[in-house]
């Protein structure tokens, strides 16, 4: 279990540890223009490689999968620390990404093969504290090693990490008995892959590349339907389908992944947008910045571990309603936030928010596998991982819509006609600012108006803040209605007799 926790910290900090960074190691290799793909690539790979190490597992076993995912993380690490362009690194990115998308549902899938249910929720509290840290310490380890060494080091990182997992996890590792004849579902992995790939390059591009009603945008939903009609028709024939329909019929399932699609958006928009809050509204730095962020890394800890220690005392629906409305209360109080707003208040703000994401994640997943086939954890644990992902990837998403939004109001009010026609009415505006501060000669005409800049974008932010509280607010909803029955050594039996 402790290689297993190894590998699953380095697939989590890694999607998030060049985002101090990213910018100096676009900078350093000419190729600013593709900053944003450093990020995006390793996402998408991640994302798209959930599914199919999820059901490949069940087929295989749990320890080649695992052992590849960490083979392709060492390779896509060292390569990425010897990139000399921006194409290569992007590339090594994406081989890292397919190996996360790999040791994430292995891993979390391989705590059912280990323990008994009653035992799973006190291993996925923890796999749930591990998995707020790697999210939430990535940024602060890639900005202290790049000031200590340079942006190399924080791919070389992974290596000995990775090494270690091998070594703690080849020998041990259970390696279950395989059914003969298995046939994977080529056609349907296909279909997936291009499915997932078109829905995130929509979610990621649009807005940016393409205006969210355009021509392409209407090409990209059509092809999405089609393929995932294409998909459905594929899996009900298929012998061994990679996300079985009848998990539809799972109402725990089907609940969860709901609950999960939510909590991805609400996680991923506040945690991208806190810390470029605190930094340009408090001004502090990067690495200052993720320093800060282990308030909410710490309530992640504390409620994720004491969750999974509790959760067969008191019930699943307890953490699902406190979850969300402590989510709420953390995400109002940093919707107040502005100019005025002290540091410690923002730590409170986000410790809470943390004290409410981690009261939810490792219960969800516990609930998951407590609900599933022993032949098909990997396939269900995965389908959960993967509606969590693609929510992830829609948060930032959805939270940048709404700032862009209501930024442009913000802009008009508070600065003059002549000043506002002059700025970019998005995000963008903030170049200005740090141009300004900076003194880059060109920019003084702004600098009686930084101050009402700032408060338009932090009036946007809040108003993502709130709108994210309330849609977490609507777990609860979710909360009441969950149940789960624990199955009982007669109702496995039940279950493998009836797959045979």
């Amino acid at each position: 279990m402790i290689g297993i926790f190894l590998a699953m910290l380095i697939a989590c900090f890694d999607g998030t540890i060049v985002g101090t960074c990213g910018p100096l190691i676009a900078a350093d290799l000419k190729g600013t223009d593709l900053y944003s793909w450093m990020i995006t690539a390793y996402l998408l790979c991640e994302t798209i490689m959930i599914p199919i190490a999820g059901k490949l597992s069940d087929m295989f076993g749990r320890k080649p999968l695992f052992l590849l995912g960490l083979g392709l993380f060492i390779v896509g690490s060292v390569i990425a620390g010897l990139s000399v362009n921006m194409p290569m690194l992007i590339v090594c990115r994406g081989i890292q990404g397919i190996g996360g998308g790999i040791l994430i549902p292995v891993a979390t899938a391989a705590v059912a093969d280990f323990y008994a249910p009653s035992q799973r929720a006190r291993i996925q509290g923890v796999m749930g504290a591990i998995f707020g840290i790697g999210s939430g310490i990535g940024p602060l380890i890639g900005g202290y090693i790049n000031e200590a060494l340079s942006w190399h080091w924080i791919f070389y990182i992974n290596v000995p990490l990775a090494i270690a997992s091998i070594l703690l996890t080849v020998k041990e590792f259970p390696a279950p008995a395989i059914k003969a004849n298995q046939q994977v579902d080529t056609a349907g992995i296909c279909l997936l892959t291009v499915m997932l790939l078109d829905i995130l390059l929509f979610i990621e591009l649009g807005g940016k590349e393409f205006e969210w009603v355009s021509p392409i945008s209407a090409v990209m939903i059509a092809v999405a339907i089609v393929l995932l009609f294409l998909f459905v028709k594929r899996e009900r024939v298929a012998r061994d389908p990679i996300l079985a329909p009848h998990l539809l019929k799972n109402r725990t399932v089907v609940m969860s992944a709901m609950f999960m699609a939510i909590y991805g958006i609400g996680m991923m928009g506040a945690m991208t947008y806190s810390s470029m809050f605190a930094i340009y509204i408090f001004g502090l730095t990067a690495l200052e910045a993720g320093f800060y962020s282990l308030a909410l890394v710490a309530g992640m800890m504390i409620t994720s571990m004491l969750s999974g220690h509790l959760v067969n005392r008191t019930g699943y629906r307890p953490w699902l309603m406190m979850g969300p409305i402590l989510c709420f209360i953390g995400l109002y109080m940093m919707s107040t936030m502005g100019l005025g707003t002290s540091i410690a208040f923002y730590c409170a703000s986000i410790f809470l928010l943390g004290l409410g994401l981690g009261s939810m994640m490792s219960v969800i997943m516990t609930a998951v596998q407590n609900s599933s086939k022993p032949r098909e954890m990997g396939m269900t644990t995965s389908s959960v991982n993967l509606i969590r992902s693609i929510g992830a990837t829609m948060g930032t998403a959805i939270f940048s819509m709404i700032i862009t939004a209501v930024i442009t109001g913000q802009l008009q009010s508070l600065l003059p006609a002549e000043i506002f026609a002059m700025v970019p009415h998005d995000t963008g505006v903030l170049d200005i600012v740090a141009a300004v501060q900076a003194g880059v000669p060109g920019f003084e005409a702004f600098a009686p108006y930084v101050d009402s800049i700032l408060t338009a974008f932090a009036n946007s932010v809040d108003m993502s803040f709130l709108i994210g509280g309330i849609l977490l607010l609507l777990l609860v909803v979710i909360g009441v209605a969950f149940k789960v029955k624990v199955p009982t050594v007669e109702d496995l039996e039940h279950m493998e007799d009836s797959e045979d």
